[in-house]
């Protein structure tokens, strides 16, 4: 078994960031300092994600408890496909994986059409968003401690998409404003 603390994820996350800029920069021949300052949002959202996703709100012996990579031999009991079976059923304080789930992911539907623009509509935020958040439900198949719930992605995506209403509304609003100028 592997345990990583978060601040050890954050190094690897960080330094795959780093990577991935450093060869966009050679492949594309620029580097613009605006343009890196805006993917910076992005960098955030990954990073805050990861560390609720990964490390939850309980803190251990007052720190955050590691994450244990040991993938389950019983992967079924890790995953739930009937939609809100889980939050109804098996879960004290669903109320708040609902909003939390959600309001973890607003900021994807605001930030990323604004950093990405073949973004440019609000089904290919949702589209992107969900991708990602199906992405982290199967990075938690790693981990034994971790489920992967359809709810999860359902809500989600479901705040991406009031993210991207948000975004998208307010660049109307502007192109509206601009006009009228």
């Amino acid at each position: 078994m592997l345990e990583i603390t978060y601040t050890q994820l954050l190094i690897v996350i960080t330094a795959a960031w780093i990577f991935v800029r450093l060869i966009a920069g050679i492949k594309n021949r620029t580097f613009s300092l605006k343009r890196e300052l805006q993917l910076l949002l992005v960098y955030v959202c990954i990073i805050v994600i990861a560390r609720f996703v990964f490390f939850g709100f309980h803190l251990v012996d007052g720190k955050l408890d590691t994450l244990k990579i040991a993938p389950s031999l019983n992967t079924p009991d890790m995953v739930s496909m009937i939609p809100f079976y889980f939050l109804n059923d098996r879960y004290a304080g669903w109320q708040i994986n609902v909003i939390g789930n959600i309001a973890m992911f607003i900021p994807v539907g605001i930030v990323w059409p604004f950093c990405f623009p073949k973004l440019n509509s609000v089904l290919k935020t949702v589209l992107a968003g969900g991708g990602f958040s199906l992405l982290i439900e199967l990075l938690q198949l790693l981990s034994h401690e971790r489920h992967s719930d359809v709810d999860d992605l359902i809500l989600n995506t479901i705040g991406v998409l009031i993210g991207a209403l948000i975004y998208f509304a307010l660049r109307r609003k502007k192109h509206k404003q601009a006009k009228e100028a």
